[in-house]
């Protein structure tokens, strides 16, 4: 995809902006959905449906978001959207240094993939914890462990999908 800007060519990497594209809807469909729910507006609340079918769909416990607008809930719990705040401070991250530090963990191969592996699985562990009633769902409790998970992916992956596609072919 190009892109000529007074002369000058942008280039866009495709991955990228499909991988902002999502990103920006998972940070902001979820709050979203309980207020467009709750508008009572034409169409809206059809939209609502929509992020909550996708909410239902890719969080395991949908039922524990936090209510936002009386009687909506958000479309995901908050260990989930823990998560998506730790991808997103990564692509933060990555916009003041491209992926060149020393804690981005896909330049360390195989050895990185494994650490961010065992990062990534606070989530699931502290899931099974709930699960096995060795304590209760906390907010508290969950959304640093949906934090840390989404923190170790986006170590790991932000340099890869937004990296340069030239470099990585």
């Amino acid at each position: 995809m190009q892109i000529t800007v007074s002369h000058k060519q942008l280039q866009i990497n495709p991955v990228s902006f499909i991988a902002d594209f999502l990103l920006t809807g998972m940070v902001i469909g979820p709050i979203l959905a309980p207020f467009l729910a709750a508008s009572g507006l034409p169409i809206l609340p059809q939209i609502a449906q929509i992020i909550y079918f996708m909410g239902n769909h890719v969080c395991p416990q949908p039922q524990m978001g936090i209510e936002l607008a009386s009687p909506f809930i958000m479309a995901v719990c908050m260990r989930c959207y823990g998560t998506v705040m730790g991808l997103f401070i990564t692509r933060l991250l990555y916009l003041t240094d491209n992926g060149k530090a020393s804690y981005w963990l896909h330049q360390y191969g195989w050895n990185g993939a494994a650490f961010s592996t065992v990062l990534m699985m606070a989530y699931p562990l502290e899931m099974a914890a709930q699960i096995l009633g060795w304590w209760n769902f906390d907010n508290l409790v969950v959304v640093p462990f949906g934090l840390i998970t989404g923190l170790a992916w986006g170590l790991f992956t932000m340099p890869i999908l937004h990296g340069d596609l030239k470099k990585s072919v």
